[in-house]
């Protein structure tokens, strides 16, 4: 019996982060360098996407960021498993405002592979799945915190 593809894989999700007039620090990055070192989260693609201040959108290469004069994504060169094409870049960059820039990064939860691929075997199903947004998340907290001070 043969594996499907995939069948060790944790959860794939993607993020699209805005650079307002593309100024882009690089403070992210040891971060998620230290994610992906920790085996926490493996990335399969990482892309840049710019809008021009005349609406146009392009794909970006992986270069000085920051202009400090280093290669700040250098490690990150190569990683494209392909899935983030055309489509995916001008659906990105059309949310963007003019004269910003965006990293699109799509990531495996590595640390979820073997948690799924239990799951699996025991022929459990994924019936539901989301995030909650971060803004959401303390608002209900702090009502929470409201509620309980007030009683």
């Amino acid at each position: 019996m043969t594996e499907t593809p995939g069948a060790e894989m944790g959860p794939v999700d993607y993020l699209v982060v805005e650079f307002p007039g593309s100024k882009l620090t690089g403070e992210g990055l040891p971060i998620l360098l230290d994610l992906v070192d920790a085996g926490i989260i493996r990335i399969l693609d990482l892309v840049f996407v710019a809008r021009g201040t005349d609406g146009s959108i392009a794909a970006v290469e992986i270069a000085d960021l920051d202009a400090d004069g280093q290669l700040d994504l250098a490690v990150f060169e190569g990683a494209s498993s392909g899935l983030i094409g055309d489509d995916e870049l001008n659906e990105a960059g059309a949310v963007l405002e003019p004269g910003s820039s965006a990293a699109i990064l799509l990531y495996e939860n590595a640390w979820a592979a073997p948690f799924v691929a239990a799951l699996r075997r025991a022929d459990a199903r994924l019936v539901a799945s989301g995030r909650i947004p971060h803004d959401e998340l303390v608002g209900a907290l702090d009502a929470i915190e409201a509620a309980e001070a007030g009683g």
